[in-house]
C-alpha cells in the first residue's frame, strides 16, 4: 500500500485494534438494574443503578471476549439490534 497512514486498512484503527459493538438490553426491575447482550450467550450483570450496570456489562463484554480469546474459541459477530417502537397509551 502506497500510503499507509493516509488510508488504513479496513477494521484497523491506526495501530489501535477496530471496536466492535454489540447491543446490550436493559432491564429495570422494582429493587435494580439489569443488562445482557444477546449475542454473548451466559453474559448478564446486576447492580443497584444503570450507571453501574452499563460499567459492568462493559467490562463483562471485554472479560467475556478475552476468555473465548484465550481457549482458542470463535468470537461471535454482532447479529442483534435494539429498537424502540411508539404506540399510542391505553
Amino acid at each position: 500500500m502506497r500510503y499507509p497512514r493516509q488510508y488504513p486498512l479496513a477494521g484497523w484503527i491506526e495501530g489501535k485494534e477496530a471496536m466492535t459493538e454489540y447491543a446490550v438490553i436493559y432491564e429495570h426491575g422494582p429493587t435494580s438494574w439489569g443488562a445482557y447482550c444477546p449475542d454473548l450467550p451466559g453474559l448478564g450483570v446486576v447492580g443497584e443503578t444503570h450507571q453501574e450496570v452499563e460499567q459492568l456489562i462493559r467490562e463483562g463484554v471485554e472479560l467475556h471476549i478475552a476468555s473465548l480469546r484465550e481457549h482458542g474459541e470463535a468470537i461471535p459477530k454482532p447479529m442483534s439490534t435494539a429498537g424502540v417502537v411508539a404506540v399510542t397509551a391505553a
